[in-house]
């Protein structure tokens, strides 16, 4: 690891520690040369995992790709850096879980709708509308109204109780 402070090349591992969500580690590092101490986070990456698109063109897998997707769908919500590296990581989780060389655009796709539907039904709904090809206006209601029938109580539209005389 060099040194952003001189480029030295040798630094030497201070502290580690495992992040809170059990995730990353966190190293607290020192340069052996300028004395300069800086932090690193060590973090999972997906290697050696081919991408087999719909038109069955192969790629590398790109976390890239990943997280541009989930930050169209995510624009304008209110979601923390923190939350959206932990959902990043969440989804790769269950990528790798296949025990797969090569996976689907197809399963990816599906496993980003699994994970936005519990993290933030709005952006569930922008991903869905896009992945799914929603063509007008009624496959975007039905979408909608399989998600409200699915969602938990609290989430659910309250019906509005007429009033006597009304």
């Amino acid at each position: 690891m060099h040194c952003p402070a001189c480029n030295f090349r040798d630094t030497k591992v201070v502290d580690s520690r495992v992040s809170s969500d059990g995730l990353s580690i966190r190293r607290r590092r020192e340069c052996e040369r300028c004395g300069h101490r800086f932090s690193t986070l060590e973090a999972l990456e997906i290697l050696d995992l081919v991408v087999v698109k719909r038109d069955g063109r192969r790629e590398p897998y790109s976390r890239q790709k990943l997280e541009s997707g989930l930050r169209k769908a995510l624009e304008k919500r209110p979601v923390t850096a923190e939350d959206f590296r932990k959902l990043t990581t969440h989804i790769e989780r269950d990528i790798q879980r296949k025990g797969k060389s090569e996976v689907t655009s197809k399963e990816i796709g599906e496993l980003v709708m699994k994970h936005l539907r519990q993290f933030d039904t709005v952006a569930y709904l922008r991903f869905a509308s896009v992945y799914r090809s929603f063509e007008d206006a009624q496959t975007f209601e039905k979408e909608l109204r399989h998600l409200l029938s699915a969602a938990p109580k609290k989430f659910k539209r309250k019906k509005l109780k007429k009033r006597p005389g009304k």
